[in-house]
């Protein structure tokens, strides 16, 4: 039995498309529009257990693992929904799991333990105060790391935190923090030396405290649905009580958890993919050029079955560097891998299929138009390709 395909991960699936179809397709061109998702979207899919996948139960969470977190992602966009919904309604995967590793839980296989030792009151505090209340739909965090001058340098980071006393106080800016203007607090990192020291700690910061600004709302390619924001921190006072873990342990956290977010988005690119294959099958199925079938021509034909063999090939490599991550082992080459050829197959999937739509393809109406929008980011969230090609590089001894 495939690991992806127990009966349990079948009536997962089940539930994901159900929600999909109910609660997603009926508004999901509104919420493209409106540049976000609503609120009560989370409160939703937190009641019929989808937003707390891959998160334990001890905190708050549904159970289950990094493999049933990737089933959720697969599936939603398989349905008719699309990365940029993924990217609104899950960000608490890259807001919350630094905290619920601090806390000493275990998040889907991604992170297990603790950052600094044992863990404190106030981490304890942390999953009370934010954990719990996101997973049950009733708040919105983000996760803050990008800056204006840094882009991937995450080393750079040159916002800072002074300590004074039982706060920290913050100065500095972040940028492209996806849901920033939803969220009600942002896992943000710091530096707690000299900027671009490398010495980051990861506070949790609310929305409200003076001198916090969320700025302009970015408009983007792609991710219509997904709001994203500008952040200004001018000596803005957080409480010593909203670091996550020990001082200067931020870089590590970041790191553990770059590999679940970046199979997160490798799943979003074969599952994209997939859907445009699906897609472009349906149309060329039933789009008739003089006399015939687009499907009854072999060129046709043999476009499509290469475009499902490259988003088939992807959806495998993937699921095998996930079990293995999930399984506790350090592939972390392997994970750039995946990230870069399921990202690949995706770029070339939904080129192909918009071109197969022909007109059809480049307007709004179409399901495709919106895909071929949003994969363009997937090569560069959580990672370039250029920087994938670098990690995979240096797993190669050069």
């Amino acid at each position: 039995m495939s690991i992806v395909d127990t009966p349990e991960r079948r009536q997962l699936r089940e539930l994901t498309r159900a929600f999909v179809t109910r609660e997603v397709l009926p508004h999901l061109d509104d919420w493209e529009r409106a540049g976000e998702v609503p609120r009560a979207l989370h409160a939703t899919a937190a009641k019929i257990g989808l937003l707390g996948i891959g998160f334990p139960e001890s905190v708050g969470g549904s159970g289950g693992d990094l493999l049933d977190s990737i089933i959720v992602t697969e599936e939603l966009i398989r349905s008719g929904g699309s990365s940029g919904l993924v990217a609104a309604l899950f960000t608490h995967g890259i807001a919350l799991p630094h905290m619920v590793a601090a806390a000493g839980a275990r998040t889907g296989g991604s992170l297990g333990g603790t950052l600094g030792g044992t863990s404190s009151p106030s981490d304890e505090g942390l999953i009370e105060r934010y954990v719990r209340p996101t997973l049950a739909g009733t708040m919105i965090g983000a996760l803050a790391i990008t800056e204006p001058d840094g882009g991937s340098d995450v080393a750079g980071i040159r916002t800072t935190a002074r300590r004074d006393g039982d706060h920290y106080v913050v100065n500095g800016s972040k940028t492209y923090i996806t849901s920033g203007h939803r969220a009600d607090f942002v896992t943000t990192a710091v530096c707690t030396d000299f900027p671009g020291s490398g010495a980051l700690t990861l506070l949790v910061v609310d929305k409200g405290l003076p001198g916090f600004t969320v700025g302009r709302r970015l408009e983007k390619l792609g991710w219509h649905c997904s709001d994203t924001a500008e952040l200004s921190f001018v000596d803005v006072r957080v409480p010593v009580a909203n670091r996550i873990g020990a001082e200067d342990t931020g870089f590590l956290a970041i790191m553990q958890n770059f590999a679940a977010e970046r199979l997160s988005l490798a799943t979003q690119a074969y599952a994209t993919a997939q859907r445009c294959v699906e897609l472009a099958v349906r149309w060329c199925r039933d789009r008739e050029t003089f006399g015939r079938p687009l499907a009854s021509r072999q060129l046709i034909r043999h476009r499509l079955a290469e475009m499902h063999t490259r988003a088939e090939a992807a959806r495998s490599y993937v699921h095998e560097v996930a079990d293995r991550v999930a399984a506790g082992e350090p592939v972390v080459t392997e994970v750039a891998m995946a990230k870069n050829v399921a990202v690949a197959a995706c770029d070339h999937v939904v080129d192909q299929a918009l071109q197969l739509h022909g007109g059809f393809g480049y307007l709004r109406d179409a399901e495709v138009e919106r895909h071929y929008r949003d994969a363009r980011i997937l090569g560069i969230g959580g990672g370039t390709t250029e920087i994938m090609n670098e990690i995979i590089a240096k797993g190669m001894g050069l």
